[in-house]
């Protein structure tokens, strides 16, 4: 049998591919870029809230002395946010971003980390304000805005660092308002602003924004049982802070309201099947006292008042009564509903503030 005859141009072009002279293929031009058109609506008002707002949005590092077994210690870095609040370098953070550091730097936009010294603290508010040892001259303080115009359903942006990823922006809304945020012991924080905007562990600290670039609220805390946003993050209302953040830069603390008791452990009030603030002590001279509420009977064990409502709003533990003073203000008359041998009374009592 003859074996087929190979076509003598098949045999050059194998020959080709296969010599070291041949020239390769000449690579695809990229492809043309498609024409966009102008930015959105929305997109640009983001676009240019960011561009104003984030060069006062702080990136703030701590450090802190950590026991390691008994006889060393270790230091430890921790980050969180805070935004510029006056043009003398005074910057707002959250008590818990700078709670027990013993050094503290900022860094703002793109420049240097700037040593800071920590001026006043909160913890009833998480609140704490740090003063740059060497203010730039453009410093450039967050418009305020206030939290009392809020409605459910606005648009609303974070700026923070997450995760130490500095300057991220998230998008998101009102979801709620007048929620309740723990802080200290037995503290809470009347007025919160709920938010489905992305925060998470570093944005403590930083800017709560409508959608004009004003400071509506101070984010400080997400809750989640993996660490991460699931959507529900706790912001404190604005025209809190822009009452708490003078106090703080004036004399380092902040004014804390109060009528002159001394409650029974909230645990232990729950255990006994009690709501409410069960009054464990009076001091003299103080409004509780002069409104004559009565104590615990020391003797006998029984309970004496049972505080369950202010101004109409109930109460169940200490942190709400605390919330409720706080709403009601420090000089300010408030109306207490007490529960005294089963029998509800009502006692007007001023608020003052106990911690001067």
């Amino acid at each position: 049998m003859k074996k087929p005859l190979i076509a003598a141009a098949t045999l050059l072009a194998a020959a080709a591919a296969f010599s070291p002279f041949a020239q390769k293929a000449a690579s695809p031009e990229p492809r043309p870029i498609a024409p966009r058109g102008p930015l959105l609506a929305q997109e640009q008002v983001l676009v240019g809230l960011f561009d104003a707002v984030a060069p006062s949005v702080a990136y703030i590092t701590t450090e802190r002395l950590e026991r390691v077994g008994l006889f060393r210690a270790e230091v430890a870095q921790g980050a969180g946010s805070g935004f510029v609040w006056d043009a003398q370098g005074h910057v707002v953070t959250n008590f818990h971003v700078v709670q027990g550091a013993r050094g503290v730097t900022v860094q703002l936009d793109a420049g240097k980390p700037i040593a800071a010294t920590i001026v006043g603290v909160a913890p009833d508010y998480d609140l704490a304000v740090v003063k740059l040892k060497e203010p730039p001259a453009n410093l450039r303080p967050i418009p305020l805005g206030t939290s009392r115009e809020l409605k459910v359903g606005q648009s609303v942006v974070a700026i923070g660092n997450p995760f130490g990823l500095s300057r991220t922006l998230t998008t998101g809304i009102v979801s709620a308002l007048d929620r309740h945020l723990p802080t200290s012991e037995y503290r809470e924080i009347a007025g919160a602003i709920q938010t489905d905007a992305a925060i998470n562990p570093g944005n403590s600290g930083g800017p709560l924004l409508d959608s004009a670039g004003r400071l509506i609220g101070v984010n400080t805390a997400i809750r989640s049982p993996s660490g991460g946003s699931t959507g529900v993050g706790f912001a404190i209302p604005a025209d809190l802070v822009n009452r708490i953040v003078p106090q703080l830069i004036a004399r380092g603390k902040a004014s804390l309201p109060g009528i002159g008791i001394r409650a029974i452990d909230p645990n232990v009030a729950a255990r006994a099947g009690i709501q409410g603030v069960v009054v464990a002590d009076v001091a003299k001279g103080s409004p509780a006292a002069a409104a004559g509420l009565q104590p615990v009977n020391r003797q006998t064990g029984e309970v004496g008042d049972v505080i369950v409502a202010v101004n109409g709003r109930p109460v169940e533990a200490m942190g709400a009564f605390a919330a409720e003073l706080d709403r009601a203000g420090i000089g300010a008359d408030a109306e207490l509903t007490v529960v005294r041998d089963r029998k509800p009374l009502k006692l007007r009592v001023k608020v003052i503030d106990v911690q001067r």
